[in-house]
């Protein structure tokens, strides 16, 4: 790609850093002073900053590192070394006069294998039970975790994901057409897969409660139309640092009213007018970290919903925290639309 489409200017803003990490999809925007470096912003500054729950419309130098890990053009040989001894996915290229003239991603490398992970026995519920009636008239004939995203269902794209950090116990709640599901995993050695069956739809946190003598401690909770392209052994980290008892992933998305918004005062005349405004809000993507402690909040046989358990937690005086991420890292299966785009970016 065109390393200009990486930089930004030290007085943007911080919401023009996250609207540019989305575009780019690389995780990494390098700031740039009278054509130098002077600093990188990563999506895990921008992380740190939402969870402070500071004004991003401050300037982004105000996040950014002003010492990044850098190679001038003569050391791009021992990038690999680099990258894999600083665990950074991104390294910079500067020249003699400390103008960037690349960006070496590790991923891109030729030859190179992710850092060895250890596995991590933490355990993965997919929520793969529900009719998937977004996708009506597909799901009539394919139970969605079995949809196709690319040449490879979206379930298998999951557990691929959460394999290459380390994660390896998973768990299918299954209901809809559950023997199609069942069936295309028959005598699969490739992963450690258990079925967890409900014999009446339980929502997406009602199976939960089938699994309270199986599981201790954290444990992970996925929607099975969803991937997100983050670093799950820092969610854990994180999750386990917090002390949370649940832990949502969010993302922020904009939004923009395409009209002129009013308000009106105590004597119903209008009191502003607000043209096109645009909002920034954090949304749930439908993956979790939970502790298993909090099971005891879910109904036996009952249709019960994660929101509803989130709001058993608050009510009483669990500590729920979120993971803000970009939300070009999170993909979402269920409608047609976003499907498309899914298959789309898979080719990448």
């Amino acid at each position: 790609m065109d390393v200009k489409k990486l930089f930004i200017s030290p007085d943007c803003s911080i919401r023009d850093a996250i609207r540019q990490l989305d575009q780019t999809a690389k995780k990494i925007l390098l700031v740039i002073g009278n054509g130098k470096l002077t600093g990188v912003v990563t999506d895990g500054d921008v992380r740190r900053w939402i969870l402070k729950n500071k004004d991003i419309s401050m300037p982004v130098n105000l996040i950014m590192n002003p010492h990044p890990i850098v190679v001038s053009k003569e050391e791009t040989d021992q990038a690999p070394v680099i990258m894999k001894l600083k665990r950074i996915d991104a390294l910079p290229v500067l020249g003699d006069n400390q103008e960037v003239m690349d960006v070496l991603f590790f991923h891109e490398l030729p030859d190179q294998k992710r850092y060895k992970v250890k596995k991590n026995h933490t355990p993965v519920i997919i929520m793969a039970g529900g009719k998937g009636s977004r996708l009506y008239p597909y799901t009539k004939i394919i139970p969605k975790p079995l949809i196709p995203v690319g040449d490879t269902p979206i379930v298998e794209r999951i557990m691929n994901q959460l394999k290459t950090d380390g994660f390896y116990d998973f768990y299918l709640t299954v209901n809809y057409r559950k023997e199609l599901i069942k069936a295309y995993f028959n005598e699969d050695d490739r992963y450690q897969l258990h079925f967890i069956e409900e014999n009446t739809p339980l929502g997406t946190a009602g199976s939960l409660t089938l699994l309270k003598d199986r599981i201790n401690g954290s444990f992970f909770v996925t929607n099975c139309d969803i991937l997100i392209d983050i670093n799950y052994e820092k969610l854990l980290a994180y999750h386990k640092s917090c002390k949370n008892q649940i832990t949502l992933v969010t993302a922020m998305k904009n939004y923009e009213i395409p009209y002129g918004v009013i308000s009106l005062d105590e004597k119903e005349s209008v009191s502003s007018l607000t043209e096109k405004p645009k909002y920034e809000l954090l949304v749930s993507t439908g993956f979790y970290v939970l502790e298993t402690d909090i099971l005891k909040y879910i109904p036996e046989d009952s249709c019960f919903d994660m929101p509803d358990l989130i709001r058993f937690c608050l009510d009483n005086k669990e500590k729920v925290g979120a993971y803000p991420v970009m939300d070009s890292t999170w993909m979402d299966m269920g409608e047609f639309s976003e499907m498309k785009k899914m298959a789309e970016r898979m080719k990448l």
